[in-house]
């Protein structure tokens, strides 16, 4: 499996990010809004086997002491390949001075602490619709 990394937007497909979040069960939006998030983004990683798109990651940053992890997706055939710890390695050695946080996709917590990741002690959040309050919040 030869694998290509690539860190910069310019020749991504956005429809695909958008169709590959809906396939792994992430929240997805139109592709525009992920070209804008992404690009917005201090750490885009993208990681690509042959001329296919398999994963991807980004992270907010300010690039002194604090960052964010987003939208790390594998597709579901590419996972078990160590591609998502390739995409949170890129992203750790780009913000190496920051602490990190990062949103866990329910169930995927393990994999998280495999790479050094704990779970918080506190954590708040408000989210624009009622269900993802519900759904994430107690």
């Amino acid at each position: 499996m030869e694998l290509k990394i690539i860190t910069d937007c310019s020749r991504i497909n956005w429809q695909t990010i958008a169709d590959s979040l809906k396939k792994v069960g992430m929240a997805y939006h139109k592709p525009e809004v992920h070209k804008r998030a992404f690009e917005a983004s201090h750490t885009t990683v993208f990681i690509y086997e042959g001329s296919r798109l398999i994963g991807f990651g980004r992270a907010i940053s300010d690039g002194e002491y604090q960052g964010a992890i987003y939208d790390v997706a594998v597709l579901p055939e590419a996972q078990g390949k160590g591609i998502g710890k390739i995409i949170i390695k890129t992203i750790l050695d780009r913000l190496p001075t920051c602490n990190i946080i990062l949103y866990a996709t329910p169930g995927m917590e393990g994999f998280y602490k495999k790479l050094g990741f704990g779970a918080m002690k506190t954590g708040m959040a408000v989210f624009t619709t009622p269900q993802a309050m519900a759904k994430f919040t107690e």
